[in-house]
C-alpha cells in the first residue's frame, strides 16, 4: 500500500481524543461560551426589530430565539473541538456561562439605554434576578447539547427527545419569567421605572 493510502495511526488519535485538554483549551472553551452569549444579544435585537415591538412577541418569542442562540459558542465547540467538552455537566455549565454573559450585556443595555435614570432598585434587579434566570435557562438547554444534536443538524437524524425536552424546559422557564414580569408591569408594580 502506498504511504499516502496507509491508515492513520489510530491509537494515537484515540489517545488524543481521551486526553484532557490543556488549561488553555479550557480557557478557549470558556471564552467561546462567553462570546456565544454576546452573540445571543444580536439575535435578541434582530428578533425585537422584526416583531416591531409587539407586546407579546418580545416576551414569548424572545425566549425561543435567545435560548437557541445563546449557546452558539458551545455549538461551535461541539462541532469543531468536541474534545473540549468534557461531559454533559461541563457542556451545561459552559451554556450557563453563555447565558450569564448574555444577561450581563442585557442588563447593561437596560440600565444605560432603555432606562438611563433608573432607580437603584431597578439596577439591582437587572443585575440579579434576570442574570440568574438567563444562566439557569441556558444551563437547562445545555443539558441537551450533545452529539445527537450535532447528528440531527448534520444529517437529519431524529432530534433526540432529551435534547428537545431540555430546550423546551429552558424556553418554558424563560417564557414564564418574561410573562410574570409583564404581568407585574401591567399591574403597576414597576410604575417608578
Amino acid at each position: 500500500m502506498p504511504a499516502e493510502e496507509q491508515p492513520l495511526d489510530v491509537p494515537a488519535l484515540a489517545e488524543a481524543e481521551t486526553r484532557p485538554p490543556s488549561p488553555l483549551g479550557y480557557l478557549f472553551a470558556l471564552l467561546l461560551a462567553l462570546l456565544g452569549g454576546a452573540f445571543g444579544i444580536i439575535g435578541a435585537f434582530v428578533q425585537e426589530a422584526q416583531t416591531g415591538g409587539l407586546l407579546l412577541l418580545p416576551y414569548l418569542g424572545a425566549p425561543i430565539i435567545e435560548e437557541l442562540v445563546k449557546p452558539s459558542g458551545v455549538y461551535l465547540l461541539l462541532a469543531r473541538w468536541p474534545r473540549l467538552l468534557r461531559g454533559q455537566l461541563h457542556t451545561a455549565l459552559l451554556a450557563a456561562v453563555a447565558g450569564l454573559s448574555f444577561g450581563v450585556i442585557e442588563a447593561v443595555v437596560y440600565v444605560t439605554l432603555y432606562v438611563p435614570d433608573a432607580p437603584a432598585w431597578f439596577v439591582t434587579y437587572r443585575f440579579t434576578v434576570p442574570l440568574f434566570l438567563h444562566a439557569t435557562a441556558s444551563f437547562i438547554v445545555g443539558l441537551g447539547i450533545n452529539r445527537g444534536l450535532l447528528d440531527w443538524a448534520r444529517s437529519g437524524s431524529p432530534l433526540p427527545k432529551a435534547t428537545r425536552n431540555f430546550y423546551l424546559a429552558g424556553i418554558g422557564l424563560h417564557a414564564a419569567f418574561n410573562t410574570t414580569v409583564m404581568a407585574l408591569v401591567l399591574a403597576g408594580v414597576f410604575d417608578d421605572v
